[in-house]
């Protein structure tokens, strides 16, 4: 999956495939982690937020199944 620079102080990149609603976030400490069930529209929310890491924090870090892909 390609994954898009974000300018956040915690966020490096975000990837995201709407056929299957996977987002990915790899982080700055290059941790990446994948979410399930995110809509394409919570995915734009994310890319168009003044603040990615607050956007990620409230709306998404709790609320979708994840995995840790490294």
């Amino acid at each position: 999956m390609e994954r898009k620079r974000v300018n956040s102080s915690r966020i490096r990149a975000v990837g995201y495939d709407p056929k299957s609603q996977l987002l990915e976030v790899e982080f700055s400490d290059s941790k990446l982690i994948q979410y399930r069930g995110v809509s394409p529209e919570v995915h734009r929310q994310l890319m168009a937020a003044p603040s990615a890491t607050s956007f990620f924090e409230d709306k998404i870090d709790e609320s979708y199944p994840s995995s840790r892909i490294r």
